[in-house]
């Protein structure tokens, strides 16, 4: 049985990159901006800033050592650099590394539709220069 919707190009063109290996890229991508969701969600419960603020070191270690959600953005922030070291062995540095900038925008959208993040004209402005830089990188050869 074929799944059409599983077959992807050879090759993406215009980087000259196998498409599986660029997938890698979204897909670390992704989970480092989803693990910058989780780990704002985990710190931004209120005893976690309570204790921060009162400056109870040993509890406030306790309680972010504890918290799902940070460990859950911890694990994903693992797992987002084990795939990354799979594009590391697959590309030159220099040509993945402009793809985290990828994350900035993603993570700016996140923060934005999950968190009621406030996006202003700069910030969008700074976000689609980012994005104009990958291409341009990517492109470059």
């Amino acid at each position: 049985m074929r799944l059409d919707f599983l077959h992807f190009p050879k090759q993406i063109g215009f980087m000259n990159i196998a498409a599986s290996t660029f997938i890698l890229i979204l897909v670390s991508v992704g989970m480092s901006a989803v693990a910058q969701v989780l780990l704002k969600t985990g710190m931004s419960k209120g005893e976690i800033g309570l204790s921060l603020a009162q400056q109870h070191w040993t509890s406030s270690v306790m309680l972010v050592a504890t918290n799902p959600w940070v460990i859950g953005g911890l694990v994903m922030y693992f797992l987002s650099a084990a795939v990354w070291l799979l594009v590391l062995a697959r590309v030159q540095l220099s040509f993945a590394y402009p793809f985290v900038g990828i994350g900035f925008i993603l993570t700016m959208f996140l923060g934005w539709w999950l968190m009621g993040d406030s996006i202003g004209v700069q910030r969008v402005a700074g976000t689609v220069l980012i994005a104009a830089g990958v291409v341009l990188i990517a492109r470059g050869g």
